[in-house]
């Protein structure tokens, strides 16, 4: 199926950033009286907005306090300051996206100034500030569909002939939730294989599988 319209997460599809931002994570939560080892985190919190995070914990009883989502993104340059590597085989995804004149764009569940820091680190920015779109632009973060949807109504297109290329369980079911095909990478080696199946998604393990299933040669 050649699709009207790609949408790729950032984080841990675009820049391989989740093994370092889970294990910060877990480290504040546990110093903050919520104890969670870091391969919880990922499993758990992989993929949604630390607002949401924020409101998962402090429902368990914990005080995080106000300013913890804003603490988190200043802590943000300090976490990549050594680099980020993007994520293999995904910047030739991009490029034969584009040979194409297939169109994509970016939809996280982080801060576009995140995004701008992350991409902009690896050199992919250039290739997606054109359209860039975070869980803050609407009322609901993953796993709700908002984003992806949101994304599709600006870009211009119908969700049922958009792809969603995601990494967390989160991702996939606000993709599915969407009514768009998700295709979602489990290349990492903490990747969950069969919840990424059970929440819809075909699982792939190298962005070049993705290439004759959207039809690019």
């Amino acid at each position: 199926m050649r699709p009207s319209l790609v949408i790729f997460d950032c984080d841990g599809v675009l820049v391989d950033t989740e093994g370092m931002s889970n294990m910060r994570l877990s480290q504040w939560l546990t110093e903050a009286g919520y104890p969670i080892d870091y391969e919880t985190c990922r499993r758990r919190y992989e993929g949604r907005s630390m607002m949401s995070v924020k409101s998962e914990v402090e429902a368990a009883g914990i005080v995080l306090g106000d300013d913890f989502v804003e603490r988190w993104n200043l802590e943000l340059p300090d976490l990549f300051a050594n680099g980020v590597n993007e994520v293999p085989n995904v910047r030739t995804l991009v490029h034969a996206l584009r040979d194409a004149e297939i169109p994509y764009c970016v939809a996280s569940s982080a801060r576009v100034s995140k995004m701008h820091l992350t991409l902009g680190t690896t050199g992919l920015l250039p290739l997606f500030e054109h359209a860039m779109f975070s869980s803050t632009m609407v009322a609901r973060g993953k796993p709700f569909p908002d984003l992806f949807l949101h994304a599709a109504a600006t870009m211009g297109f119908a969700p049922e002939g958009c792809v969603v290329i995601e990494d967390s369980v989160a991702g996939t079911k606000a993709g599915r939730a969407a009514g768009m095909t998700v295709y979602s990478y489990a290349g990492d080696p903490f990747a969950h294989r069969d919840s990424l199946a059970d929440a819809g998604g075909i699982v792939v393990d190298d962005m070049r599988a993705i290439h004759p299933m959207i039809g690019l040669a």
